[in-house]
């Protein structure tokens, strides 16, 4: 597999992201085109139209809403192990003092860079993009969707 960094760490579907979410844009697109173009059923097209804008809206945000939420919980989850196993203390206090593109951004680092980015997290207040941009040695996350 090729190596993980900043500019390749986002991950893609493809039945989802290069099927079925085009299929419906251009059905969309159709629709719309249709509205103006078949006067006589034009109901039936503007009835078209926002069903299927409906149907895109309801797969976009079902998907990222159960999706990520449940991968948001593990990232903290995660994070709080890891600040266990190199600390060797409940990272509760910590939790609480960083956002979560924060925490989110700290999974691509190895120990040695997280304690340093973590200590410039919550003393300076860095951005995740900032903590990404920062890492020298990326850690792959190959999981996250």
């Amino acid at each position: 597999m090729k190596q993980q960094n900043y500019n390749n760490h986002r991950k893609f579907y493809p039945p989802h992201h290069f099927i079925y979410l085009p299929l419906l844009i251009i059905l969309e697109i159709l629709g719309i085109y249709k509205i103006w173009g078949d006067p006589g059923n034009q109901l039936i097209w503007i009835l078209f139209s926002i069903v299927i804008f409906l149907l895109f809206y309801l797969a976009f945000m079902t998907r990222q809403h159960y999706a990520l939420g449940l991968q948001n919980r593990m990232v903290i989850l995660e994070f709080k192990q890891r600040y266990f196993e190199i600390f060797n203390k409940r990272s509760d206090e910590t939790v609480d003092k960083l956002r979560f593109d924060q925490i989110a951004a700290l999974r691509f680092t190895y120990d040695d860079e997280f304690k340093e980015l973590l200590y410039k997290a919550l003393h300076e207040n860095i951005s995740g993009d900032e903590i990404k941009r920062s890492i020298k040695n990326w850690k792959a996350d190959r999981l996250r969707i």
